[in-house]
């Protein structure tokens, strides 16, 4: 995968991912890349030009499709960003972003639900 392209994005968002890359020991060029047309609604411009992107990583055996912006260039970014979290998940658990935005998900819907049946324990809430 060649990352000299400009991918539409912050300067500081391409940094971040590069310097994740680096700190997990991806090699860019271990990363296959293969583009094929989308689906869906999108008209004419989704029919027409092959913007959804599929990344994949062999060495983990992991694989990314993206196909959520209408600029090929723009779906790149987000699948690498979308690589880079999976295998940092399966590399280096501790430090993912993902799973501690995961965890943090669930020890608020766990707050919600304690609240939410202490206050219909005794039959609902005062009327």
């Amino acid at each position: 995968m060649e990352l000299r392209e400009n991918f539409g994005v912050a300067p500081a968002k391409l940094e971040d991912v590069l310097s994740r890359m680096r700190r997990l020991g991806i090699a860019p060029a271990a990363i296959e890349e293969s583009f094929s047309r989308g689906g869906g609604p999108g008209g004419q411009k989704i029919n027409k030009t092959s913007n959804c992107v599929r990344l994949s990583y062999a060495p983990l055996g992991l694989s990314v499709r993206t196909q959520r912006e209408r600029s090929r260039s723009l779906n790149r970014f987000l699948a690498l960003r979308e690589l880079v979290d999976r295998i940092e998940m399966k590399i280096s658990p501790e430090t993912s972003r993902k799973l501690k935005e995961i965890a943090r998900q669930r020890r608020r819907k766990a707050r919600r639900r304690q609240r939410t049946s202490a206050k219909y324990a005794n039959g609902g809430p005062a009327a």
